[in-house]
């Protein structure tokens, strides 16, 4: 098993896909849509800014062939674990021994992902996979909101209650919350795993996804149901779905927050350096302005930023607008920053240009980037601006959520003077 080392690594995807099944035939080399069930799985799995690296652990060549030309690894798993009765997680922990002997580093966090689930959001996995590199949790499998009331049989066909009285029926809105496994993703601690050898340890969480990401084929007809699914284009597109900039420009941008990086953001992503070892960059005034519109309209505001240096300091002071810096987990720092200000991150943009923007990016409904981003940080963005940082990429997002809110760009804000802080806001300065 060859392997290249990611640039950006936080997670190893492993997905098991045998090439025996008796429902149906090559079941993982099916198409649904445009691409096979395996090519699914791993395109989901590639498209999580938080994936390292995606590894296949199949018995079969083509399965294995299939796999590499979507730029997934291939563990070529023994005959031993490949029969009807072997476990998943035999699959994986094999996988993981083989990654390990080739000479790379387990990450922290492993994602075992079902290519029989070909409906799988990669935010959801992205989502699953903070939980855990956020301390949440130890284990974070996909699940669906489910009211069903279950029964079972006995031996004579007499039917039984199961979880539940048959003789009260509780209104839905009455019921505590309730959910089903999918199968389609578990997300755990490597550590955890492989102590345990076990997908389900320590503190367990759940990732409720929508019906349509439940979807699982087992059968001929489950198959017919998905490619029907798939060739009607009816799933809803995908929360992190790239959207065009023209398109947000008619209508707007419509969130409640504002995060950005600041070095190649706000600035060019270029430093000036004098004989005393100061540093002087420049920015955009027209970015200044967009920003004081924003908190006229008492919009939240936050750089965010890797690096420690008085020049972000000076400029988030001038601002008005609140500081982090010195950041090396950025994603944390945010999560942070949003539950204290109580915002749903689906409502938020974050605008980033490279690789380390790539965790907070994952945690927002608007992960955006600027036009000369580098190309991961653009691979992953929702949104690209037309404009470079430093050359009015920020008063470019701002207009955008000005445009949503109804507000035309002014000349002047009407509340706060420039470097004023909004009073519902603090400055945080490292």
């Amino acid at each position: 098993m060859t392997t290249e080392k990611a640039k950006f690594a936080s997670a190893l995807v492993v997905i098991p896909a045998r090439g025996g099944s008796k429902g149906i035939p090559l079941k993982n080399l099916q198409v649904v849509g445009e691409h096979t069930l395996i090519a699914r799985a791993i395109n989901a799995s590639l498209a999580c800014p938080l994936t390292a690296q995606v590894l296949v652990s199949t018995d079969s060549d083509l399965i294995a062939n299939e796999a590499l030309q979507h730029g997934a690894l291939v563990a070529k798993r023994p005959e031993s674990i490949s029969g009807d009765t072997a476990s998943s997680e035999s699959a994986l922990l094999d996988a993981l021994a083989q990654y390990e002997a080739s000479g790379q580093t387990l990450p922290d966090i492993v994602v075992f992902v079902q290519c029989t689930s070909p409906f799988i959001n990669p935010r959801s996995l992205t989502n699953a996979i903070n939980a855990i590199a956020l301390d949440r949790a130890d284990v974070v499998f996909s699940a669906v909101e489910d009211h069903s009331f279950r029964w079972t049989t006995d031996s004579a066909g007499q039917a039984h209650a199961v979880g539940h009285d048959a003789t009260h029926r509780p209104r839905r809105q009455d019921l505590p919350p309730s959910f089903r496994e999918t199968g389609a993703f578990y997300a755990m601690r490597t550590s955890g795993f492989l102590e345990h050898h076990n997908r389900f340890f320590g503190r367990i969480g759940l990732e409720q996804v929508e019906l349509h990401e439940s979807y699982e084929i087992d059968t001929p007809e489950d198959l017919d149901l998905c490619r029907a699914i798939a060739h009607q284009d009816i799933i809803p597109a995908s929360p992190s779905a790239p959207v065009n900039i023209d398109e947000v420009r008619r209508r707007g941008l419509d969130v409640d927050a504002l995060i950005t990086d600041f070095d190649g953001v706000h600035t060019n992503d270029t430093a000036i350096i004098a004989a005393d070892g100061t540093e002087q960059v420049q920015v955009s005034r027209s970015d200044g302005m967009g920003i004081a519109q924003l908190r006229n309209q008492g919009i939240p505001l936050l750089i965010l930023s890797t690096e420690t240096n008085p020049i972000v300091s000076a400029r988030a002071k001038k601002l008005g607008i609140d500081v982090l810096q010195g950041i090396n987990n950025k994603a944390e720092a945010l999560s942070t920053w949003l539950a204290a200000n109580r915002l749903d991150p689906q409502r938020v943009a974050y605008v980033g240009n490279d690789i380390n923007d790539l965790p907070a990016m994952a945690l927002v409904g608007w992960p955006t980037a600027v036009a000369d981003a580098r190309e991961e940080a653009r691979a992953h963005a929702r949104l690209v601006l037309s404009r470079n940082g430093g050359q009015g990429a920020v008063r470019e997002i701002c207009d955008l959520i000005l445009t949503a809110r109804g507000s035309r760009p002014t000349s002047a804000t009407k509340n706060f003077t420039r470097g004023e802080a909004h009073p519902r806001y603090t400055q945080a300065h490292a």
